[in-house]
């Protein structure tokens, strides 16, 4: 039986569980040669609709593997728009610390993140972006692997992950993809080589489809930016997409924004690409499209006018929200921010989900007042908590033990480990 067949056999239902499980783990077990890495990927896009354009030279996407405070697609989707590129994105919901990009983008009051293909089509080809959920029609085959992955173990195959997350690109239809593999402490692959691997893979097998790919490797050891949580992150995205934005958050936007422009002949090289997308920032059209976007997916554009009304648009003013300051205890350079220990402060504030049927609360969770490298005088406020009343005492200590602090100024980096083409 071919791959194809197999594909077909799992979307219809002729083939038993038994046998699906089977598949799986031997694939598990001895993973799939690039070319079958390929074939199956195809299947999977196959398997249900396909997103189709007029001329899909312009049409892009971007995928992470996801990290604490990761909301670089929220301003970055607006600015590939705002420079001239098209952007079907189409994301999921998350599981563990706090929530995917739906669930950040959820927090805006009377957004839609759930549009039919035709409606997708419609708003990308006239606005130039959508940032939706995954249609029912779209990879069927990819819900039904999944589901058997998570229960038997076999979730973490390369071969499997690649399939999974391309498969789901590639039914957008777009012409260039670019890839943010994270690694370290807070990431889905804590080790650089295993980042490497699936950004190599993942790479391959888009190229083997005719996707015009590319990846960075991204350093996920302290949060992204400031914010973690839900509603705090959209009010980062919105001062991103003002020019307001943190240093690490908008490079990342910038250098994936710029490897999409450079693979899409929109402009000669990364830093001509990284520079058009950061002028989009800047002069305010990016943001633009990201008012139009709302707009068109049934958002309330008003809290946008102003800071405090975003901030009360999205719930964080509420009688109901309890805030909470945390001091550092010796004065000192941050040298570190532990990322796991923060998102698993999130999660237990009800950020995250713990399980696939668990409810979010949008409107929890931890904003910081340093990065790595600012000074902390003894005392100074490092973090606020937003949580409610019934906040844990106990999860205080988990988060004063996450930040470090060093009598000597450290040397600050980029996130930006390495380009991959």
């Amino acid at each position: 039986m071919s791959i194809g067949e197999f594909i077909d056999g799992v979307v219809d239902g002729s083939i038993p569980d038994e046998e699906v499980v089977s598949w799986l783990e031997k694939v598990f077990r001895k993973g799939l040669a690039t070319e079958e890495t390929v074939i199956l990927t195809e299947a999977m896009r196959d398997s249900g609709e396909v997103l189709s354009w007029a001329s899909p030279e312009l049409y892009v996407d971007k995928h992470s593997t996801g990290g604490v405070g990761d909301k670089v697609s929220i301003p970055l989707a607006p600015a590939l728009a705002a420079c001239g590129l098209r952007v079907p994105m189409i994301s999921g919901r998350g599981l563990g610390h706090t929530g995917g990009t739906l669930d950040k983008l959820e927090a805006i009051p009377g957004l839609r993140v759930t549009l039919e293909a035709r409606e997708i089509v419609d708003q990308v080809n006239e606005i130039g972006l959508a940032m939706v959920g995954q249609t029912e029609g779209l990879v069927p085959a990819d819900r039904k692997l999944y589901a058997l992955r998570d229960v038997t173990g076999t979730v973490a195959s390369l071969p499997l992950i690649t399939s999974s997350i391309v498969s789901k690109k590639a039914a957008e239809g777009i012409s260039s993809l670019v890839l943010d593999v994270k690694f370290g402490r807070g990431a889905f692959m804590e080790s650089r080589d295993a980042a490497v691997d699936l950004a190599r893979s993942m790479v391959s097998v888009s190229k083997g489809m005719g996707i015009s790919a590319s990846a960075i490797l991204s350093t996920m050891d302290q949060p992204i930016g400031y914010s973690i949580g839900n509603s705090l992150e959209i009010v980062e995205s919105v001062e991103t997409l003002c020019g307001r934005g943190p240093a690490d958050l908008e490079e990342l936007v910038c250098v994936l924004g710029g490897m999409l422009l450079k693979s899409s002949g929109l402009s000669d090289d990364l830093d001509e690409g990284a520079s058009r997308i950061q002028d989009s920032l800047y002069d305010g059209t990016a943001f633009e499209k990201f008012l139009e976007m709302v707009d068109r997916q049934g958002g309330d554009t008003r809290i946008f006018d102003s800071d405090s009304s975003l901030m009360r648009g999205l719930g964080i003013f509420d009688g109901d929200l309890f805030s909470t300051t945390l001091e550092t205890r010796v004065g000192g350079w941050v040298s570190d921010i532990d990322a796991m220990s923060v998102a698993e402060v999130c999660l237990d504030l009800g950020a995250g989900r713990k399980s696939l049927n668990d409810a979010i609360d949008r409107r929890v969770g931890v904003v910081l007042e340093v990065q790595v490298g600012d000074y902390l005088e003894e005392g100074e406020i490092w973090a606020t908590v937003y949580h409610r009343e019934e906040f844990v005492e106990g999860l205080f200590e988990t988060l004063s033990g996450a930040v470090r602090i060093s009598e000597t100024k450290p040397i600050v980096e980029s996130r930006i480990s390495e380009v991959i083409w």
